[in-house]
């Protein structure tokens, strides 16, 4: 630089932003140009920091800093920003009673009911933003805030007295807050007495009331009753169905909400985007995903980790990566759903690789997280892995492993054979160990041939819990498979005496818009006679090529003829032969089951997608099977 030379200006991006208001300006316009759509309570400190270097910090702008606060969410304690919020209010204009209402919004449980009898000036709103908060609180605690039920019963008569009780918002608020408490009859005498002062607001509230108290059969009835729905209330009847585990049902509302022109929320589509992920329903999870891309819905971190989760739930894991990959933002729920779905696919690399781009990211494990790492250990046999993050989990994360935690754990080394170890692992549990451990000891015997050992634990399990159907047909399986049918005959015997019964076994498919259910032996579907007919068609093939039926699975003392007969039934194999009349060659196969899938259905499906060259996707109640020329993802350890 030359001496003498004029200094260069800095950077464009390292000037202070000019700010120019004039003192008589409209407060909101002040704080719309110095704050953000997002603020925080650190933005808005250095906001009002601004205005007062300005000069413009006057008693009138106070009260709407003071409005931004409650649509800020707490990060810590409820109580961060209190005492700002009190100097805030003590510094504005105080008699008004706009900052009143905005302090009794902004304040944590249980200030605004020690302030509200010192307020200098009351209206209908300050009732509404008092049982907000009580209603809040009581949400958040459950049965533990109880006591506070008496507290809005009384702000309820001081309402009615002050003559306030009339007011449409303060009798919303009363119904939620009867709604939150439990209190149904409460709830519905707010909104049936007179004068009847309605709005979509208050049909709402008492619909959510019903949903929250289980009463979905009353929701309809409400739901069918209002005189105009938004899409509050087509979500709120939604999300009651899936609380009530009613999926087809609740899917079903969502389609009919969609066809009568509504554009759903992201409460609607996030529920039902579960709906069909527990059902495993690809076709049902796709519309709700077109739905979500057809009315340019944005797809928020909640929205994407309900769509990855749906894909990797409904066998489509390209999909669910797809999703994830194209996701702006991520949080952990989306990172652990997909993790969690590799691990279900069998992709153990996969979803350890992703662990670690997710610590490398800077991101905190949650337990959920290690459930999804470990399981992901146990699908691929990755024993040395799972013992590593085992450790991790306690060691680094601080996270005391929980019954999920230790079921991968216990599976992984039941399955590499080292189920010695995995006994001494239930053993130095710092919990009880749920049956479920010891259920899984119990199939890892059947699986390696530990007779004694599998007795033993079976035996242990019927008198810790008789009515588990579960239990009883493992050990059978484990005498049956050593051929001692006399032993078989006795647990069956037991099984029955006690009035348990093993689960009948079912398989879902989906075929053009329809949820098709096969049970073992059914004759019941429209298309039974070709179904069989397909069904012989495909065994005739499936001999001529080599296949045996492996009848080890069947526990009754009966000839081999009658045991291949049963085989030959069971749903699965119903839900093959109907996909081969409605699945086009090319696309997979996909089935739902309820029961875990048994080692001859499993041959045989593998050996259906050699000779007819057909992709099959079971998801099971264990874990998910890709089978394609001839092999699982599942490596035929399950």
């Amino acid at each position: 630089m030359q001496l003498g030379a004029p200094s260069p200006s800095p950077p464009a991006a390292q000037r202070a932003p000019t700010f120019q208001a004039h003192v008589s300006a409209d407060a909101r316009e002040l704080l719309g140009a110095l704050l953000p759509r997002r603020p925080t309570v650190r933005l808005v400190q250095q906001a009002h920091a601004r205005l007062t270097v300005l000069g413009l910090a006057a008693a009138r702008v106070l009260p709407h800093l003071l409005a931004v606060l409650p649509r800020i969410p707490h990060t810590n304690s409820p109580h961060d920003g209190a005492s700002y919020s009190l100097a805030l209010f003590q510094r504005s204009s105080s008699t008004s009673t706009f900052a009143s209402n905005q302090l009794l919004r902004v304040l944590p449980h249980p200030l605004p009911i020690s302030l509200f009898p010192r307020l200098p000036r009351r209206n209908p709103h300050s009732f509404t933003f008092l049982l907000c908060s009580i209603s809040n609180h009581l949400d958040a605690t459950g049965p533990a805030g109880s006591a506070c039920s008496f507290l809005g019963s009384h702000v309820h008569a001081l309402a009615v007295k002050a003559g306030a009780g009339d007011d449409l918002y303060v009798r919303n608020a009363l119904v939620h807050f009867y709604a939150v408490c439990g209190d149904v009859g409460a709830m519905r005498r707010v909104f049936d007495e007179p004068p009847r002062v309605r709005d979509v607001v208050s049909w709402n509230a008492v619909l959510a009331g019903y949903v929250r108290a289980s009463m979905v059969t009353a929701a309809r009835e409400m739901f069918d009753e209002i005189p105009v729905r938004d899409e509050v209330s087509w979500s709120t009847l939604v999300g009651g169905y899936v609380k009530e585990g009613e999926l087809e049902v609740a899917l079903g509302v969502f389609r009919e909400m969609v066809e009568q022109g509504l554009r759903p929320n992201e409460a609607a589509v996030v529920t039902a985007l579960s709906a069909a992920a527990q059902l495993g329903l690809l076709d049902h999870g796709r519309f709700v995903h077109g739905v979500v891309q057809s009315t340019g819905l944005s797809v928020s971190v909640n929205v994407g980790a309900a769509l990855v989760d749906m894909y990797a739930k409904c066998g489509c894991v390209a999909f669910a990566r797809e999703v994830f990959d194209g996701m702006k933002r991520k949080d952990v729920f989306a990172w652990n759903a997909m993790i969690c779905g590799l691990a279900a696919h069998g992709l153990g690399m996969d979803a350890v690789g992703l662990f670690q781009l997710f610590v490398t990211e800077g991101l905190c494990p949650t337990n959920v997280t290690f459930v999804g790492v470990l399981n992901a250990c146990s699908r691929s046999g990755l024993v040395a892995e799972g013992r590593r993050y085992f450790k991790l989990m306690v060691e680094k994360y601080s996270i005391q492993p929980e019954m999920e935690h230790y079921g991968c754990m216990v599976d992984l080394l039941g399955r590499a054979g080292l189920v010695h170890e995995a006994i001494e692992l239930i053993q130095g549990m710092h919990i009880t160990p749920d049956p479920v451990l010891w259920g899984t000891i119990l199939s890892s015997c059947k699986t390696h041939g530990l007779l004694d050992l599998g007795v033993t634990v079976g035996c242990k399990l019927i008198e810790s819990e008789p009515a588990h159907d579960g239990h009883y047909v493992l050990l059978a399986n484990i005498y049956a498979k050593a051929k001692k049918w006399d032993e078989v005959r006795k647990v069956r015997k037991l099984m029955s005496s006690r009035g348990t019964s093993k689960s009948a076994g079912w398989s879902l498919m989906e075929a053009q818009g329809n949820v098709h259910k096969f049970l073992v032996g059914d004759t019941d579907h429209k298309d039974s006679v070709q179904i069989y007919e397909i069904l012989d068609m495909i065994n005739k093939r499936l001999a001529e090529a080599g296949y045996v039926p492996d009848v080890s699975s069947v526990l009754h003392d009966i000839g081999d003829e009658e045991k291949v007969h049963a085989i030959k039934v069971h749903s699965e194999r119903l839900a093959i032969a109907y996909g081969f009349m409605v699945v086009e060659a090319g696309s997979p196969i996909r089935i739902v089951k309820n029961l875990r899938v048994c080692g001859d259905c499993h041959e045989f499906s593998k050996m259906v997608t050699v000779i007819f060259d057909r992709e099959i996707i079971v998801r099971d109640g264990s874990r998910f099977h890709h089978m394609k020329h001839g092999k699982c993802s599942c490596l035929d350890y399950w």
